[in-house]
């Protein structure tokens, strides 16, 4: 009786410390900004730390900050969210032809878009010495190797290709 009261008691213990080990961790606090909530980074921010960090690296002279200060307006994306937004409820109320219209009419305006911010990337390219350009280059050819958020890295089937 004694022993079977102790292997019992022992097995209880495991399946118990089993269970509590086997749940998962809690997710760690959401990022918080100095008003203690998450919020969206400020552009007007974003875009001078960017021009800092161009100066930093490409010691611009004195006669080269007007070009830089064109060059970061010229490529500061304009805010669109709230459009989207609303473009997102519109598009529910159309047929697919109307929506592949939308579609088509966005992908135009993205591209206007890109073209503006390489039209600005190379007017600025222009106004930097060799070396410059050179250190221009090396800090733009690995922008897409700085991914940091969710998603495969390349570890994935497929090479990290979802499809």
């Amino acid at each position: 009786m004694k022993t079977t009261s102790m292997a019992l008691a022992a097995a209880l213990t495991v399946s118990l410390g089993g269970t509590a080990m086997a749940q998962a961790p809690q997710p760690g606090p959401a990022p918080r900004g100095e008003a203690g909530d998450w919020r969206r980074p400020d552009p007007a921010q974003m875009a001078e730390r960017r021009a800092q960090r161009l100066r930093d690296t490409l010691q611009l002279r004195a006669d080269q900050e007007p070009a830089l200060r064109a060059f970061v307006a010229d490529s500061t994306p304009q805010r669109q969210r709230g459009r989207m937004r609303q473009d997102r409820g519109e598009m529910r109320n159309l047929t697919t032809p109307q929506r592949l219209d939308r579609m088509q009419a966005r992908m135009v305006e993205r591209q206007q878009r890109f073209a503006q911010h390489a039209a600005a990337v190379k007017r600025f390219y222009a106004q930097l010495s060799p070396a410059q350009q050179k250190a221009f280059d090396a800090q733009h050819q690995s922008r897409g190797k700085q991914h940091r958020g969710p998603g495969l890295r390349g570890g994935g089937p497929r090479g990290g290709h979802m499809g």
